[in-house]
Protein backbone atom coordinates (compact mmCIF):
# COMPACT_ATOMS: atom_id res chain seq x y z
CA UNK A 1 0.00 0.00 0.00
CA UNK A 2 2.07 2.35 -0.89
CA UNK A 3 1.24 6.62 -0.78
CA UNK A 4 -2.15 6.92 -2.52
CA UNK A 5 -3.04 9.54 -1.29
CA UNK A 6 0.07 11.79 -1.99
CA UNK A 7 -0.40 11.37 -5.64
CA UNK A 8 -4.18 13.33 -5.11
CA UNK A 9 -3.27 16.65 -5.85
CA UNK A 10 -0.88 19.33 -7.74
CA UNK A 11 -0.82 22.26 -8.05
CA UNK A 12 0.20 22.59 -11.66
CA UNK A 13 -0.45 25.40 -14.71
CA UNK A 14 -2.26 27.55 -12.10
CA UNK A 15 -5.15 25.05 -11.70
CA UNK A 16 -5.39 24.18 -8.23
CA UNK A 17 -6.68 20.62 -6.99
CA UNK A 18 -8.45 19.42 -3.83
CA UNK A 19 -5.67 18.09 -1.52
CA UNK A 20 -5.86 15.47 1.43
CA UNK A 21 -6.41 11.57 2.24
CA UNK A 22 -10.08 12.49 2.52
CA UNK A 23 -10.02 12.86 -1.16
CA UNK A 24 -9.10 9.55 -1.78
CA UNK A 25 -12.86 7.98 -0.77
CA UNK A 26 -14.27 10.79 -3.50
CA UNK A 27 -16.61 9.89 -5.96
CA UNK A 28 -14.99 8.26 -9.36
CA UNK A 29 -18.23 8.67 -11.42
CA UNK A 30 -16.33 7.58 -15.18
CA UNK A 31 -12.86 5.88 -13.95
CA UNK A 32 -12.54 2.40 -14.06
CA UNK A 33 -12.92 0.10 -11.19
CA UNK A 34 -10.52 -2.53 -10.16
CA UNK A 35 -11.98 -6.20 -11.47
CA UNK A 36 -11.64 -9.24 -9.43
CA UNK A 37 -12.00 -11.39 -12.56
CA UNK A 38 -8.77 -9.31 -13.82
CA UNK A 39 -5.69 -11.30 -15.10
CA UNK A 40 -2.62 -9.06 -14.79
CA UNK A 41 -0.66 -9.37 -17.64
CA UNK A 42 3.38 -8.23 -18.28
CA UNK A 43 4.86 -6.66 -19.33
CA UNK A 44 1.68 -4.83 -20.20
CA UNK A 45 0.84 -3.91 -16.86
CA UNK A 46 3.95 -2.12 -16.02
CA UNK A 47 2.88 0.49 -18.01
CA UNK A 48 0.18 3.45 -16.99
CA UNK A 49 -3.60 2.87 -16.88
CA UNK A 50 -5.01 6.06 -17.88
CA UNK A 51 -8.36 5.19 -17.04
CA UNK A 52 -7.73 4.80 -13.56
CA UNK A 53 -7.75 7.90 -11.43
CA UNK A 54 -4.41 6.93 -9.31
CA UNK A 55 -1.14 5.00 -10.23
CA UNK A 56 2.69 4.55 -8.72
CA UNK A 57 5.59 2.89 -9.64
CA UNK A 58 7.51 3.07 -6.38
CA UNK A 59 10.46 1.47 -5.09
CA UNK A 60 12.44 1.49 -1.49
CA UNK A 61 16.17 0.40 -1.07
CA UNK A 62 17.96 -0.70 2.27
CA UNK A 63 21.49 -0.19 1.77
CA UNK A 64 25.14 -0.44 3.43
CA UNK A 65 27.71 1.94 2.53
CA UNK A 66 31.23 1.09 2.05
CA UNK A 67 31.87 3.22 5.10
CA UNK A 68 29.83 0.42 7.15
CA UNK A 69 26.76 2.79 7.51
CA UNK A 70 23.24 2.14 6.69
CA UNK A 71 21.36 4.23 4.11
CA UNK A 72 17.47 4.12 2.53
CA UNK A 73 16.41 5.63 -0.71
CA UNK A 74 13.11 6.13 -2.06
CA UNK A 75 12.11 6.91 -5.78
CA UNK A 76 8.87 7.37 -7.07
CA UNK A 77 6.70 8.34 -9.64
CA UNK A 78 3.35 8.98 -9.16
CA UNK A 79 0.37 9.56 -12.10
CA UNK A 80 -3.31 10.85 -11.23
CA UNK A 81 -5.69 11.99 -13.69
CA UNK A 82 -8.46 14.50 -13.68
CA UNK A 83 -10.14 13.25 -16.00
CA UNK A 84 -10.30 9.08 -17.27
CA UNK A 85 -8.33 8.44 -20.66
CA UNK A 86 -5.60 10.13 -22.61
CA UNK A 87 -5.37 12.88 -24.93
CA UNK A 88 -2.68 14.88 -27.18
CA UNK A 89 -0.52 17.62 -25.60
CA UNK A 90 -2.44 19.82 -23.10
CA UNK A 91 -5.78 17.97 -23.44
CA UNK A 92 -4.00 15.51 -21.59
CA UNK A 93 -6.31 14.96 -18.08
CA UNK A 94 -2.85 13.22 -16.80
CA UNK A 95 -0.75 14.86 -13.61
CA UNK A 96 2.59 13.72 -12.36
CA UNK A 97 4.77 13.97 -9.61
CA UNK A 98 7.76 12.26 -8.34
CA UNK A 99 9.50 12.35 -4.80
CA UNK A 100 12.96 11.38 -4.24
CA UNK A 101 14.65 10.67 -0.57
CA UNK A 102 17.83 9.77 1.02
CA UNK A 103 18.15 8.84 4.62
CA UNK A 104 21.03 8.37 7.15
CA UNK A 105 21.05 8.15 10.37
CA UNK A 106 20.97 11.32 11.04
CA UNK A 107 19.79 13.05 8.60
CA UNK A 108 16.66 13.33 5.69
CA UNK A 109 16.91 14.68 2.36
CA UNK A 110 13.83 15.00 -0.13
CA UNK A 111 13.12 16.70 -3.15
CA UNK A 112 9.83 17.10 -5.37
CA UNK A 113 8.85 16.72 -8.89
CA UNK A 114 5.41 17.98 -11.01
CA UNK A 115 5.08 17.64 -14.47
CA UNK A 116 1.58 17.76 -16.27
CA UNK A 117 0.77 14.91 -19.03
CA UNK A 118 0.96 15.31 -22.72
CA UNK A 119 4.09 17.38 -22.50
CA UNK A 120 6.93 14.84 -22.43
CA UNK A 121 8.39 16.19 -19.19
CA UNK A 122 7.12 12.68 -17.31
CA UNK A 123 5.38 9.68 -18.24
CA UNK A 124 6.12 6.02 -18.15
CA UNK A 125 6.73 3.99 -21.35
CA UNK A 126 7.10 0.17 -22.36
CA UNK A 127 10.09 0.83 -25.20
CA UNK A 128 11.90 -1.20 -25.07
CA UNK A 129 13.48 -0.53 -22.88
CA UNK A 130 10.89 0.27 -20.68
CA UNK A 131 11.57 3.32 -18.77
CA UNK A 132 9.67 5.87 -16.42
CA UNK A 133 10.77 9.53 -15.25
CA UNK A 134 9.97 12.76 -14.59
CA UNK A 135 11.99 15.34 -15.81
CA UNK A 136 16.04 13.60 -15.26
CA UNK A 137 14.91 11.08 -12.89
CA UNK A 138 14.61 7.94 -14.16
CA UNK A 139 13.75 3.97 -14.03
CA UNK A 140 15.37 2.40 -16.90
CA UNK A 141 15.46 -1.16 -18.07
CA UNK A 142 18.63 -2.71 -18.34
CA UNK A 143 16.53 -6.32 -19.23
CA UNK A 144 18.32 -8.84 -21.53
CA UNK A 145 15.86 -9.06 -24.56
CA UNK A 146 12.70 -11.77 -23.70
CA UNK A 147 12.96 -10.94 -19.78
CA UNK A 148 10.67 -8.72 -17.84
CA UNK A 149 11.96 -5.19 -18.41
CA UNK A 150 11.44 -4.84 -14.58
CA UNK A 151 14.38 -7.40 -13.69
CA UNK A 152 16.67 -4.86 -14.27
CA UNK A 153 16.95 -1.47 -13.69
CA UNK A 154 19.01 1.33 -13.87
CA UNK A 155 17.85 4.17 -11.03
CA UNK A 156 19.21 8.03 -10.94
CA UNK A 157 17.82 11.42 -9.22
CA UNK A 158 19.39 13.63 -8.88
CA UNK A 159 18.70 17.21 -6.31
CA UNK A 160 20.84 20.12 -4.97
CA UNK A 161 21.82 17.88 -1.75
CA UNK A 162 21.93 14.29 -2.81
CA UNK A 163 21.55 11.87 -5.78
CA UNK A 164 22.04 8.34 -6.68
CA UNK A 165 22.74 6.12 -9.44
CA UNK A 166 21.83 2.57 -8.46
CA UNK A 167 21.70 -0.89 -10.51
CA UNK A 168 18.87 -3.44 -9.45
CA UNK A 169 18.89 -6.81 -10.67
CA UNK A 170 15.75 -9.11 -9.40
CA UNK A 171 16.54 -12.17 -7.91
CA UNK A 172 13.09 -13.46 -7.75
CA UNK A 173 9.78 -13.30 -9.22
CA UNK A 174 7.19 -10.67 -9.23
CA UNK A 175 4.24 -11.15 -5.95
CA UNK A 176 0.86 -10.61 -6.98
CA UNK A 177 -0.89 -9.17 -3.81
CA UNK A 178 -4.27 -10.66 -2.57
CA UNK A 179 -6.30 -12.15 -5.27
CA UNK A 180 -3.94 -12.63 -7.91
CA UNK A 181 -3.31 -9.15 -7.79
CA UNK A 182 -6.71 -7.98 -6.36
CA UNK A 183 -5.99 -6.21 -3.32
CA UNK A 184 -8.82 -5.32 -0.90
CA UNK A 185 -8.80 -2.24 1.44
CA UNK A 186 -11.43 -2.13 3.27
CA UNK A 187 -14.49 -4.17 4.33
CA UNK A 188 -16.94 -1.80 2.36
CA UNK A 189 -14.97 -3.69 -0.65
CA UNK A 190 -12.57 -0.63 -1.47
CA UNK A 191 -9.35 -2.44 -3.60
CA UNK A 192 -6.48 -2.21 -5.91
CA UNK A 193 -4.61 -3.91 -8.29
CA UNK A 194 -1.09 -4.21 -6.74
CA UNK A 195 2.18 -6.00 -7.60
CA UNK A 196 5.64 -6.47 -6.03
CA UNK A 197 8.83 -7.04 -7.20
CA UNK A 198 10.68 -7.65 -3.69
CA UNK A 199 13.47 -9.38 -4.72
CA UNK A 200 16.37 -6.63 -5.93
CA UNK A 201 19.96 -6.79 -4.99
CA UNK A 202 21.75 -3.04 -5.58
CA UNK A 203 24.70 -1.81 -6.10
CA UNK A 204 25.68 1.71 -7.22
CA UNK A 205 26.54 5.32 -5.75
CA UNK A 206 24.87 7.77 -3.23
CA UNK A 207 26.00 11.41 -2.80
CA UNK A 208 25.41 13.27 -0.17
CA UNK A 209 26.76 16.47 1.43
CA UNK A 210 29.54 14.82 2.77
CA UNK A 211 30.48 12.93 -0.58
CA UNK A 212 30.19 9.89 -2.40
CA UNK A 213 29.77 6.45 -1.35
CA UNK A 214 29.73 2.90 -2.92
CA UNK A 215 26.66 0.75 -1.65
CA UNK A 216 25.35 -1.98 -1.94
CA UNK A 217 21.77 -3.44 -0.70
CA UNK A 218 17.98 -4.61 -1.47
CA UNK A 219 15.32 -2.89 -3.02
CA UNK A 220 11.93 -3.05 -3.35
CA UNK A 221 9.22 -1.69 -6.25
CA UNK A 222 5.27 -1.41 -5.67
CA UNK A 223 3.14 -1.26 -8.58
CA UNK A 224 -0.45 -0.10 -8.10
CA UNK A 225 -3.38 1.55 -9.28
CA UNK A 226 -7.07 2.26 -8.35
CA UNK A 227 -9.63 4.41 -8.95
CA UNK A 228 -10.66 4.51 -5.22
CA UNK A 229 -8.80 2.52 -2.22
CA UNK A 230 -9.77 4.19 0.91
CA UNK A 231 -12.99 3.65 2.41
CA UNK A 232 -14.69 7.40 3.96
CA UNK A 233 -14.09 6.47 7.12
CA UNK A 234 -10.30 5.64 6.60
CA UNK A 235 -7.75 8.41 7.71
CA UNK A 236 -4.54 6.86 6.55
CA UNK A 237 -2.50 3.74 6.67
CA UNK A 238 0.55 2.16 8.34
CA UNK A 239 2.88 0.31 5.40
CA UNK A 240 5.19 -2.08 6.03
CA UNK A 241 7.95 -3.86 3.72
CA UNK A 242 9.86 -6.25 5.53
CA UNK A 243 13.09 -8.09 4.17
CA UNK A 244 13.88 -11.00 6.65
CA UNK A 245 17.65 -12.44 6.57
CA UNK A 246 16.11 -15.55 6.03
CA UNK A 247 15.09 -14.64 2.72
CA UNK A 248 11.16 -14.49 3.06
CA UNK A 249 9.80 -11.38 3.05
CA UNK A 250 6.33 -9.75 4.71
CA UNK A 251 4.17 -7.03 2.81
CA UNK A 252 1.85 -5.80 5.55
CA UNK A 253 -0.39 -2.65 5.89
CA UNK A 254 -3.12 -1.69 8.31
CA UNK A 255 -5.89 1.32 7.18
CA UNK A 256 -6.46 3.26 9.95
CA UNK A 257 -10.47 4.36 10.91
CA UNK A 258 -12.59 5.02 13.99
CA UNK A 259 -12.04 1.27 15.03
CA UNK A 260 -9.60 -1.69 15.17
CA UNK A 261 -8.60 -0.54 11.22
CA UNK A 262 -8.16 -3.02 8.36
CA UNK A 263 -5.14 -4.74 8.48
CA UNK A 264 -3.74 -7.16 5.58
CA UNK A 265 -0.32 -8.64 4.03
CA UNK A 266 1.40 -11.12 1.86
CA UNK A 267 3.98 -13.52 3.34
CA UNK A 268 6.58 -13.96 0.92
CA UNK A 269 8.89 -17.22 0.67
CA UNK A 270 11.97 -17.32 0.38
CA UNK A 271 11.71 -19.15 -3.34
CA UNK A 272 8.85 -16.01 -4.17
CA UNK A 273 5.76 -18.15 -3.24
CA UNK A 274 3.09 -15.75 -2.05
CA UNK A 275 0.30 -16.21 0.38
CA UNK A 276 -2.03 -13.51 0.84
CA UNK A 277 -3.33 -13.40 4.41
CA UNK A 278 -6.58 -12.85 5.50
CA UNK A 279 -7.77 -9.65 7.19
CA UNK A 280 -6.76 -9.51 10.64
CA UNK A 281 -4.12 -12.46 10.70
CA UNK A 282 -1.12 -10.01 11.25
CA UNK A 283 -1.42 -7.68 13.97
CA UNK A 284 0.22 -4.16 14.55
CA UNK A 285 0.80 -2.20 17.67
CA UNK A 286 2.52 0.86 17.90
CA UNK A 287 4.95 1.03 20.34
CA UNK A 288 6.93 4.27 20.26
CA UNK A 289 5.74 7.71 19.02
CA UNK A 290 8.44 10.59 17.95
CA UNK A 291 7.54 14.32 17.32
CA UNK A 292 8.53 15.25 14.02
CA UNK A 293 6.68 17.92 12.07
CA UNK A 294 4.70 19.02 14.88
CA UNK A 295 2.89 15.60 14.89
CA UNK A 296 3.56 12.27 16.62
CA UNK A 297 3.77 9.51 14.82
CA UNK A 298 4.62 5.73 15.93
CA UNK A 299 7.92 5.10 14.64
CA UNK A 300 8.36 1.87 16.83
CA UNK A 301 6.51 -1.16 15.99
CA UNK A 302 5.21 -5.03 17.26
CA UNK A 303 4.18 -7.11 14.19
CA UNK A 304 2.79 -10.45 15.41
CA UNK A 305 1.65 -13.46 12.50
CA UNK A 306 1.24 -16.58 15.31
CA UNK A 307 0.96 -18.30 11.89
CA UNK A 308 4.42 -17.98 10.91
CA UNK A 309 5.70 -17.99 13.94
CA UNK A 310 6.55 -14.42 13.55
CA UNK A 311 7.00 -11.63 16.35
CA UNK A 312 9.13 -8.83 15.63
CA UNK A 313 9.94 -5.17 16.68
CA UNK A 314 10.94 -2.31 14.19
CA UNK A 315 12.38 0.83 15.01
CA UNK A 316 13.85 3.49 12.47
CA UNK A 317 17.08 4.32 11.03
CA UNK A 318 16.25 7.93 11.47
CA UNK A 319 12.92 8.90 13.50
CA UNK A 320 13.37 12.60 11.60
CA UNK A 321 11.98 10.67 7.94
CA UNK A 322 9.68 13.04 7.41
CA UNK A 323 8.57 13.76 3.17
CA UNK A 324 7.58 17.71 3.43
CA UNK A 325 6.15 17.07 0.29
CA UNK A 326 3.28 18.54 -1.42
CA UNK A 327 0.68 16.08 0.67
CA UNK A 328 3.39 15.01 3.64
CA UNK A 329 3.84 11.83 5.12
CA UNK A 330 6.57 9.80 6.88
CA UNK A 331 9.01 7.37 5.01
CA UNK A 332 11.70 5.63 6.35
CA UNK A 333 14.35 2.65 6.39
CA UNK A 334 13.76 0.40 9.19
CA UNK A 335 15.39 -2.62 11.08
CA UNK A 336 13.70 -5.91 12.75
CA UNK A 337 14.98 -7.53 15.70
CA UNK A 338 12.81 -10.60 17.47
CA UNK A 339 11.96 -14.08 15.95
CA UNK A 340 12.85 -12.87 12.50
CA UNK A 341 15.73 -10.22 11.70
CA UNK A 342 16.18 -7.70 8.80
CA UNK A 343 15.80 -4.47 7.38
CA UNK A 344 12.62 -2.78 5.76
CA UNK A 345 10.87 0.19 5.16
CA UNK A 346 7.92 2.22 6.57
CA UNK A 347 5.08 4.36 5.10
CA UNK A 348 3.24 5.86 7.19
CA UNK A 349 0.27 8.45 5.95
CA UNK A 350 -2.93 10.54 7.50
CA UNK A 351 -0.81 11.65 10.86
Amino acid sequence: MRAKALILLLALTGMAFAQGFADMAADVSGFATPDPTATLTFPADHAAHPDFRIEWWYLTATLKGEDGADYGVQWTLFRTAIAPGEGDGWQSPQLWMGHAAATTGTAHHVAERLARGGTGQAGVTLGPPFRAWIDDWQMLSQAAPGADPLSHLRLLARDTDFAYDLDLAAQGPLILHGAQGYSVKSAAGQASHYYSQPFYTVSGQLDLPEGPVQVTGQAWLDREWSSQPLAADQTGWDWFSLAFDSGERLMGFRLRDGGGGFVSGTWIAADGTATPLPPGALAVEPLQTHSVAGREVPVGWRLTLPDRALDVTISALNPDAWMATSIPYWEGPITIKGSHTGRGYLEMTGY
